[in-house]
């Protein structure tokens, strides 16, 4: 069952930054938990699955680019954990930007939903 969850996670991984690339907020809201924290971004600050929603939403930001470079998954139990190293390219409030970052994400699995980012950082590599 482990390797069932594990291959999940990994596809749920991959679904979220399709999404991100093609600013899908539908499909971020399913894969986001309602108590989502996310910490990191452009300016090292603190948000929730709704302001990632409206960010979104409105436009200030897009990705022209998310290119996976290295992703480790671990499941536990019903959370799972995926270290993603990549680069991310794009424009933020209108300024372009190309980073290599490091996200370390918190998911867990929730019976008929699937996997749901919890927690979640972001850092330059």
């Amino acid at each position: 069952m482990t390797d069932d969850l594990t291959a999940a996670l990994r596809a749920a991984e991959r679904r979220l930054q399709a999404a991100q690339l093609a600013a899908d907020a539908d499909a971020l809201d399913e894969l986001l938990d309602d108590r989502l924290i996310f910490t990191g971004g452009p300016d090292g600050g603190r948000y929730t699955k709704q302001d990632d929603l409206d960010i979104q939403r409105s436009g200030r930001q897009r990705l022209s680019q998310v290119k996976e470079e290295d992703l480790i998954v671990l499941v536990e139990g019903n959370t799972g954990v995926t270290w993603f190293e990549g680069t991310l390219e794009g424009a933020f409030d209108g300024a372009p930007f190309a980073a290599r970052l490091r996200y370390t994400r918190t998911w867990v699995h929730v019976p008929g939903s699937g996997w749901r980012v919890i927690a979640a950082h972001a850092s330059p590599a």
